[in-house]
């Protein structure tokens, strides 16, 4: 008698724990970009956080015996470009924007992940990851005031805008080569494309950082490769979309860094934005492993 697997909650809750962590990772990645973004060159930012995150992606390569040059290189090196172009957009929003507005307008990419999802991987939406999101752009609109967002640029508004979309495409990028690479390949292409990327721009206008500069950029990378650790495992087991939206939490941990290290006060509709982006995560992480997968078919 055949009988159906049943769910794993374990994995469910595994891959939505990564999610997390990487969204921890990516806001206080986000906290060092702004406090050298003043200064130095975004170029150069983000030449940094590649080395970093190449030197150490590629020692994770080796150390677990993963050939980092993977299989679908085409497709690993449009990922890199496209990671590379969408991080441009974000440092440069996050340097001419208040921390909590740029992290609000970055996270516009959900949305473009599911219909990129939908679209190119067949990722049905179930009701749960619906009302998930619906929740968390709730949440993500109160947390923004649109009222009070007149005052933005509209240029560096339009370029985060960009950041988001672009991530769009590189996390959807990310899901269709978990079929068939490691994570560690595929963390190990993003600053790989980076470095030859933003090398040319920062030898056209060097600035040397200070030590203390030295210090938040080596953070950066750190960070980053952390986040690109916990987001690459929680997209090789969960749908795109399910798992950019458990990432919503990333604006709670903005306004949190906000208010902590730059005075940003966090008013009652922060307060309740946040509240409904940990709810919209607890839904997420709540649903069957047994639905994401068939969400998941193509």
């Amino acid at each position: 008698m055949n009988r159906t697997p049943q769910p794993d909650p374990g994995a469910a809750l595994s891959a939505g724990g990564w999610m997390v962590l990487s969204a921890l990772a990516f806001s206080l990645m986000v906290v060092g970009v702004k406090q050298v973004g003043d200064r130095l060159p975004i170029a150069e930012v983000v030449l940094a956080r590649a080395l970093v995150s190449l030197a150490l992606s590629y020692g994770m390569a080796r150390r677990i015996g993963v050939d980092p040059w993977g299989r679908r290189r085409g497709l690993l090196v449009l990922r890199g470009l496209v990671g590379s172009a969408a991080l441009f957009c974000v440092y440069a929003a996050v340097v001419h924007l208040p921390l909590a507005a740029a992290t609000v307008l970055q996270y516009l990419y959900p949305t473009f992940t599911a219909l990129l999802a939908w679209l190119f991987l067949g990722e049905r939406l179930g009701r749960r990851v619906l009302l998930a999101m619906g929740l968390g752009w709730s949440g993500v609109l109160l947390v923004a005031q649109p009222a009070a967002s007149s005052a933005l640029p509209v240029p560096w508004v339009l370029v985060a805008v960009s950041g988001a979309l672009l991530t769009a495409v590189a996390y959807v990028s990310v899901r269709r080569l978990a079929e068939s690479e490691h994570p560690a390949v595929i963390i190990f292409y993003f600053p790989l494309v980076a470095v030859p990327m933003s090398l040319p721009l920062v030898l056209l206008d060097p600035v040397l950082p200070t030590a203390g500069e030295l210090l938040w950029l080596l953070g950066v990378g750190v960070f980053t490769q952390v986040g690109q650790v916990g987001l690459t495992r929680a997209l090789s087991q969960l749908p795109a979309a399910r798992a950019t939206a458990i990432s919503y939490v990333q604006v709670g941990f903005a306004a949190l860094w906000g208010w902590w290290l730059f005075g940003e006060a966090i008013d009652l509709p922060t307060a309740i934005g946040a509240g409904l982006i940990l709810i919209a995560t607890l839904i997420c992480l709540g649903q069957p492993m047994g639905v994401a997968k068939a969400e998941g078919s193509t």
